[in-house]
């Protein structure tokens, strides 16, 4: 079994958890908490061995009642790889402690693509992870692009992508973020971030990119023309989405018209914390006009990326090819609305 750590248990790091335990092939080691809350107490209740991510705080988890089973250094010294869910910028912090101990790392998308080996999408470059020492699986944005963006490259080819992001202003749970009341350019130039993320798994493909963030904490939403290298019917291309187990493609008859309902057909689906591990394509969008194609997309940002962890430990340790992967993943979590 794959010893798996996990270093910070937030938004991201217990869905990993979560979805490691699922797995037929991985155990979670145990999880790191920088101090004593809500999480903290959940992983114990979970089963989860917690460690401390910070040796001067040790003492606030005895303070609080809850037993730690060591250090963080502990942790990533007995493991066989480490998702460092910890957030953006402290996985830069922690790349020395992980090369201390001859771990290799995963990192999330807030991470710069050049403190890693490679920059990852199980749909798009898996084979590339094989044996990298620090792996970045890519953000919520850029993975929900990849996604799309792969099978329309192997079928048709595609010449451009132009992509506007509709960016929630906070998590649920970040109440530092507001409250808000505002449309923000975020970022005011032109192209966002996004793109030149996107760059990072597919190096010779041409988008752009711009953001704006609103007053909402449900899912980002994108709106993407892609210019393919052919012209298509738009029938042909719900039917490769249909093919695709993180593609859901939204069926008009369902009237999910909009983020709040998507979120609502997760949880009455008994979907945990009602995540959307898909892209959320709705069908009635897809439409063409010669080579252009046209679509609306909701992006999970709290849950799309967990399945592409799983997968990148698989990659990164070569023990299973991306087809086999995927579908392990997919079958053990779900997948598939």
């Amino acid at each position: 079994m794959i010893q798996v750590a996990i270093n910070g248990y937030g938004t991201i790091g217990k869905r990993v958890a979560d979805a490691v335990r699922a797995q037929p092939d991985m155990e979670v080691l145990g999880v790191a908490k920088t101090r004593p809350n809500f999480e903290a107490e959940t992983a114990i209740e979970k089963g989860f061995a917690l460690y401390a991510a910070i040796e001067e705080r040790e003492h606030l988890f005895d303070e609080a009642g809850l037993d730690i089973a060591g250090s963080v250094d502990e942790l990533v010294a007995d493991a066989d790889i480490v998702v460092d869910a910890t957030p953006s910028g402290i996985g830069a912090e922690n790349k020395s402690l992980y090369e201390e101990y001859e771990t290799p790392a995963l990192y999330q998308g807030g991470e710069d693509a050049d403190l890693v080996d490679v920059s990852f999408n199980a749909r798009s470059n898996f084979e590339d992870a094989t044996d990298a020492d620090h792996v970045r699986v890519v953000s919520c944005n850029t993975t929900g692009l990849s996604r799309v963006i792969a099978p329309l490259r192997e079928t048709y080819g595609v010449e451009k992508v132009r992509a506007t992001l509709v960016r929630r202003g906070g998590d649920p749970g970040q109440t530092d973020r507001g409250p808000i009341n505002d449309i923000l350019p975020n970022p005011v130039t032109i192209p966002s971030h996004h793109g030149p993320d996107v760059e990072t798994i597919f190096d010779d493909l041409d988008i752009d990119t711009l953001g704006m963030k609103v007053p909402a904490t449900q899912m980002h939403m994108h709106s993407l023309n892609v210019t393919l290298e052919e012209e298509v019917d738009a029938a042909d291309v719900r039917d490769l989405f249909a093919d695709e187990s993180r593609l859901f493609l939204i069926p008009e008859h369902m009237a999910i018209d909009g983020s709040g309902k998507l979120k609502e057909y997760a949880l009455d689906a008994g979907r945990p914390r009602g995540d959307v591990w898909e892209n959320a394509i709705w069908e009635e969008s897809i439409s063409t006009v010669g080579r252009d194609l046209y679509l609306f997309q909701g992006i999970h940002q709290e849950s799309d990326v967990v399945p592409e962890n799983i997968d990148a430990v698989r990659a990164v340790l070569g023990t299973a090819d991306a087809e086999e992967s995927i579908e392990t993943t997919d079958e053990t979590l779900g997948i598939g609305l």
